[in-house]
């Protein structure tokens, strides 16, 4: 099959399966990640990197072919099974192996498939920092196997591990008895909350769309989309459950929903984690994606902290929070970060505790807590296909001239009232617009002139 280069992303591999990529693919991505990593840790006579998988249906076969091209490359593999992406980070900082790479698609619907590839202390690999090398290689396809075949050894009670590490991070015995409605969509977050949740055995957690299947039978596993947490808002107001959580493919975001069956916006539940690193880590700096969502920023400078405002992108925080010694950082998208000696990655199982255990002390139901931090008006992120995106933003540039700016990432806007991003996507012909504003009638408003703009 011929691989279609374009399923190397800004932060992974990822591409619709038997169409886009196959098993040879992932073979030869063995093959190119062993030479890459010798090639980096030329002093290390032998190398131990990671493996593991999520429940699609191809990710099986194609975890096969990848160890078969790691081992022929001449790297021992580590394979960890089935795994959600943090407990995949967990595995390669926690243990000090020499990488790691995922066979997952995360989000995107069930025909997709792909790999997340990491460095040691689980550094993610993203477009500036080698991803594109391994695309050449691929395609190239211009081996020479190991003279010296690498070995597979499985390792269990990862999971295991990865809770009894979050667990310190909170005070269990401060956690009330909630009734919590949970919807990991059929995938990898069940997981680590089955394991969780034996710690906890006094919460009432009512599970929904829990067995892992790869043909998501329920609804897609991305939770940003309102549609895929439509029934779980549903059930925690039908069940008259405290609040309600929901994770994506992979497990690495995490979204709750309020007692009300209220979805919170990623930017409200990023500013609660603030305060409450914050409170733990007076004056730390914490780090965030230039995306609107104010009241992240409020929360850090009430509290004392030292805002990092980032690009977007999980690698791309990930690596400033590390740069600037960021305590906790957060993406608009539901990916939160915990700078760990260890290593920086998302941590949703420790959010899932700091979430329950503020909750407890407040005495207050979810919606009551989180209202303050409802002060702004968030249109969402909007995506239009673009040919000419670049001229766009230049066009919105000269139109919005009298605000303040920053091209950090696309470009951002500001005025005393509303704010506004706009940016090219990474990985296809899109702009996407978020527009935030201190009331729905002016989001409302800029939202559709935004998008007049941007379609004319």
């Amino acid at each position: 099959m011929e691989i279609n280069p374009g399923i190397f992303k800004a932060y992974d591999i990822r591409g619709i399966y038997g169409s886009d990529f196959d098993e040879d693919m992932a073979y030869r991505l063995g093959l190119a990640y062993s030479q890459m990593r010798r090639g980096e840790l030329p002093d290390k006579k032998e190398l131990e990197i990671v493996v593991g998988y999520d429940m699609r249906l191809s990710s099986q076969a194609l975890k096969e072919k990848l160890i078969a091209g790691l081992c022929d490359g001449g790297v021992n593999v580590i394979d960890i099974g089935l795994s959600s992406t943090p407990t995949f980070y967990f595995a390669v900082a926690k243990y000090n192996y020499d990488g790691g790479v995922l066979v997952s698609a995360s989000h995107n619907p069930k025909e997709y498939n792909g790999f997340k590839l990491v460095r040691e202390r689980a550094l993610p690999i993203s477009k500036d920092s080698g991803i594109f090398v391994l695309r050449d290689l691929v395609l190239e396809n211009n081996f020479s196997k190991a003279s010296t075949p690498g070995k597979v050894t499985a390792r269990e009670g990862v999971l295991q591990d990865q809770i009894e590490h979050d667990l310190p991070y909170s005070d269990l015995k401060k956690i009330k008895n909630f009734k919590i409605v949970i919807d990991p969509a059929n995938a990898m977050g069940a997981q680590y909350f089955d394991e969780l949740f034996k710690h906890l055995p006094s919460l009432n957690v009512i599970r929904i769309n829990w067995n892992l299947d790869g043909t998501f039978p329920a609804h897609e596993a991305d939770p940003f989309k309102k549609e895929n947490v439509a029934g779980l808002c549903e059930r925690v107001l039908a069940e008259k459950a405290d609040l309600g959580i929901s994770t994506d493919g992979d497990g690495d975001r995490i979204f709750f929903v309020d007692n009300n069956g209220v979805a919170l916006d990623p930017g409200v539940t990023r500013a609660i984690l603030c305060k409450i690193f914050l409170n733990e880590n007076p004056g730390a700096k914490i780090a965030y994606d230039i995306r609107p969502g104010k009241i992240t920023l409020d929360t850090i400078v009430e509290n004392g902290g030292v805002p990092i405002v980032t690009k977007v992108g999980h690698s791309l925080i990930k690596e400033q929070a590390i740069k600037e010694n960021a305590v906790f950082a957060g993406e608009s998208s539901g990916h939160f970060f915990l700078n760990m000696p260890e290593g920086c990655y998302e941590i949703p199982v420790i959010v899932t505790l700091k979430i329950l255990e503020e909750l407890s002390k407040s005495g207050l139901t979810f919606a009551q807590y989180a209202k303050p931090y409802e002060k702004y008006f968030h249109s969402g992120e909007i995506n239009t296909k673009v040919e000419n995106g670049a001229e766009k933003i230049e066009q919105i540039k000269q139109q919005y001239s009298d605000g303040i700016q920053n091209d950090l990432d696309g470009i951002s806007i500001e005025y005393p009232d509303f704010w506004f991003n706009v940016r090219s996507s990474n990985t296809e012909p899109l702009l996407r617009l978020t527009v935030e504003a201190s009331t729905k009638e002016l989001m409302e408003q800029k939202r559709d002139e935004l998008i007049g703009i941007i379609k004319s």
